[in-house]
């Protein structure tokens, strides 16, 4: 039943993308705010069609971390579903991400008009440089800047090299650092096709202290962010947890997607 319930909604998944990509051509001509409305608006159906096809809900935590202003979210990636969710508590997120993505046909014409921000991994300093202009652009915005700063998706208690381009934001700008934790790979795995019951979890940290040289940054960057990881990983959440355990500032954006 698993995997039959998996198909199903993989092929939602993938047919609901298309249909979406051609959808949003109707958005190019109106301000950035028409396209993140329809992305919002997909993220809040894929969760809800989640938790009825395949039995995975979406818990946040520590949303009062989360500033009303411009931030830096650093976080940890183990699933598509990560590219999403912020959706659920954000406005107008910003997600940085390889510039081969941006470069698709059609899907890349929407990130773009998103003003998310690309990053060529082949470029060395030029690209940092660069990414940390467009996303001091955003920030000037009032904007939050989602950032994986191992670059790729990881496989539950795995773990890669952090990039240093988090570093070079935080120094370039005066805007809180967020820590991010996640099991997402628990339920929804990297090249997995079947989808596993239970509770995606995201634990919003502590912003990070200010004015730590890089090397001490990353350290404990990566420190809090792992060390949070692993208990979310060690605990794992039953199937019949509950939907919603969230803090009020972010209650009613989280709920939206609800029946």
């Amino acid at each position: 039943m698993t995997l039959i319930r998996s198909l199903l909604f993989n092929a939602f998944f993938i047919g609901g993308q298309i249909f979406m990509l051609a959808a949003m051509a109707a958005t190019l001509p109106f301000p950035r705010a028409a396209i993140q409305g329809f992305v919002r608006a997909w993220t809040h159906g894929l969760r809800w069609v989640m938790r009825r096809l395949v039995g995975i809900r979406f818990e946040a935590r520590g949303t009062d971390n989360l500033p009303q202003g411009p931030c830096v979210i650093a976080a940890k990636h183990q699933s598509a579903w990560d590219t999403f969710a912020f959706y659920l508590l954000l406005e107008d997120p910003v997600y940085v991400m390889k510039i081969e993505l941006m470069r698709l046909p059609v899907w890349g014409w929407y990130a773009r008009k998103a003003g998310m921000v690309g990053v060529d991994r082949k470029a060395g300093a030029a690209a940092l440089k660069r990414m940390v202009r467009d996303a001091g652009a955003a920030l000037d915005e009032g904007r939050q800047v989602i950032v994986f700063p191992e670059g790729t998706r990881t496989a539950p208690g795995a773990r890669r090299p952090y990039h240093p381009g988090i570093a070079a934001l935080a120094a370039a700008r005066d805007v809180p650092i967020i820590p991010v934790a996640i099991n997402s790979g628990l339920f929804w795995a990297r090249h997995s096709v079947v989808k596993r019951p239970g509770t995606i979890v995201m634990h919003i940290l502590e912003p990070m202290p200010r004015g730590l040289p890089r090397k001490a940054f990353m350290a404990e960057l990566e420190s809090r962010i792992e060390t949070a990881t692993e208990r979310l990983i060690a605990a794992g959440r039953p199937a019949d947890s509950v939907d919603n355990v969230v803090d009020e500032p972010s209650r009613q954006a989280v709920k939206a997607g609800d029946d």
